[in-house]
């Protein structure tokens, strides 16, 4: 049933003439909308803000396995602490040993000081794993304490746990602990115990133990669980500007995220020190939550995973010299990590990246569908980096739907740019990022109503409304992105998956 309404006409200094136009409104109640697809509303996760380590990656310890550049950041040694690096671990060498201070009242060891403290929680378990080994043979002891650096007297120690280590070969060693009382703003502390030869050790960890799933390797389960109420439909990952690195070396290279966390190198973030007003020298990539784990994660809250690579560009804003990129005719290794990640996910388990999946512990595919190649790269040398990834991949696997860009603005120069080409170059979805003030959001609204219908779908991968001086959330610009989302949602038929961004932000170490 039609039922038509009359607009109200505004009379402005007379009486409306015979000859006034009048308008009419059609309303039909039954009519059908667009279809919303499943991934219209996801996640876009990224370790910005100490969002993965010291954030959803449960490990409490910083700088685990003294790789870091200084390898001591985040450590307070005490005693005959020595660094060595002919470690077990090929990707991550350093080691620390620990030998007798030399005199009956003085100790040797560690304190570490976390992710802007180590937390723990009466009452609830914590795991401790260290690899440790006695360099000369024969036997020493570890003692393991969490601590609480405000008690003034005695009792710092709120647990404590003694284990032997025997051997000079490597092994890991794991107790429980179990603290007395909640501190937020504690330190891990390991001694060697009096007398006791010297010994080696290297990974420490400290996870709760009610992670997401119980997994040893885990992510909060609080904050896993707030993302799985979100029902999300895609599910982002790993970023945003750390899949483009600070440089080439600090690229974010997904290769060295599988495998034994143990043996996953640490690379510098890419937020570590780029701000100068908010300095994060000691800001670093564990890997620990890597991308054998995003796929888990995806899988677990029923979102499609969705990875994003480097497309043989370092982030763009730090690096304006075209040498300092990768040459076109120099992109086949960037080009196989993008094919093998494809295998890794959904390949058999008889593929080389298939079995390695396996023996992860998931046998079975992860039924990848989407991958994003490049962040918001611009200019003529993101499209001819591009096409020789969509032709590779299109030959080995053509239903694999592939995201291209329209650079980090939303409208402009770059952006009119980078559309047309995305058309020739026939990407499945453009990803397009707009950070800005609530005037922009509020003339958006019919942003997505004149798209192209037959051209690429849309991926609002990031967007945020940055309030004036203000870029926090806040009720004005949660305001201004619901309003936003109604115009993504009135034109589901264009846009086919949107996702805010940041996901977290730690609350002492935002940028």
């Amino acid at each position: 049933m039609k039922t038509k309404l009359m607009t109200a006409l505004l009379v402005l200094g007379g009486a409306v003439s015979a000859s006034a136009e009048v308008n009419t409104l059609v309303i039909e109640p039954n009519g059908k909308g667009t279809p919303i697809p499943e991934t219209l509303y996801g996640l876009f996760f990224e370790d910005i803000n100490y969002g993965a380590d010291g954030g959803l990656y449960a490990e409490k310890i910083k700088n685990r396995s003294f790789d870091f550049t200084y390898p001591l950041t985040g450590w307070t040694a005490f005693g005959k602490v020595e660094v060595k690096n002919d470690g077990p671990f090929e990707n991550n060498p350093n080691y620390v040993r620990l030998s007798p201070a030399g005199h009956s009242d003085k100790w040797t060891g560690l304190d570490n000081e976390g992710f802007f403290g180590v937390s723990f929680e009466k009452d609830k378990e914590y795991r401790f794993s260290v690899w440790a080994r006695v360099p000369d043979g024969g036997k020493s002891k570890v003692r393991v304490e969490l601590e609480d650096p405000a008690t003034m007297g005695e009792g710092q120690d709120k647990c404590a746990q003694e284990f032997e280590v025997s051997g000079n070969e490597w092994k890991k060693y794991t107790v429980m602990l179990k603290p007395s009382e909640t501190v937020y703003k504690g330190k891990l502390r390991v001694f060697l115990c009096k007398p006791e030869n010297a010994v080696d050790i290297e990974h420490l960890s400290l996870f709760p133990t009610d992670t997401w799933k119980g997994r040893e390797n885990g992510l909060r389960n609080d904050l896993m669980q707030k993302l799985a109420d979100l029902k999300p439909g895609v599910f982002r990952f790993p970023g945003g500007c750390i899949v483009e690195g600070t440089d080439m070396d600090t690229r974010y290279q997904w290769k060295n995220t599988v495998g034994p966390v143990e043996n996953r190198p640490v690379n510098e973030n890419r937020w570590h020190y780029t701000f100068r007003h908010r300095l994060f020298p000691d800001y670093y990539q564990s890997y620990g939550l890597g991308f054998y784990e995003y796929f888990l994660l995806s899988e677990e809250i029923g979102a499609e995973p969705l990875p994003v690579l480097n497309v043989g560009l370092i982030c763009q804003y730090q690096n304006r010299d075209i040498n300092s990129h990768v040459p076109v005719e120099e992109l086949k290794p960037f080009i196989d990590d993008a094919l093998d990640l494809i295998e890794f996910a959904n390949g058999p388990v008889d593929s080389k990246w298939g079995k390695l999946r396996a023996e992860m512990g998931h046998p079975e595919p992860f039924n990848l569908k989407y991958i994003g190649i490049g962040n918001e790269q611009w200019g003529p040398e993101y499209p001819e980096r591009l096409e020789p990834f969509i032709k590779a991949i299109r030959a080995k696997y053509p239903d694999i739907k592939i995201i291209g860009s329209s650079g980090p603005n939303s409208e402009g120069k770059d952006f009119d740019y980078l559309w047309p080409e995305m058309k020739r170059l026939k990407a499945d979805l453009v990803d397009e990022h707009f950070y800005r003030p609530e005037s922009w959001f509020l003339a958006q609204g019919n942003r997505y109503d004149n798209y192209d219908r037959k051209g690429p779908k849309v991926f609002a991968g990031e967007y945020a409304c940055h309030g004036k001086g203000k870029k926090y959330n806040h009720f004005n610009a949660a305001l201004m992105e619901a309003a936003f989302m109604t115009g993504i949602e009135r034109n589901a038929d264009v846009v086919e998956m949107a996702t805010y961004a940041p996901l977290f932000a730690h609350v002492e170490g935002w940028q």
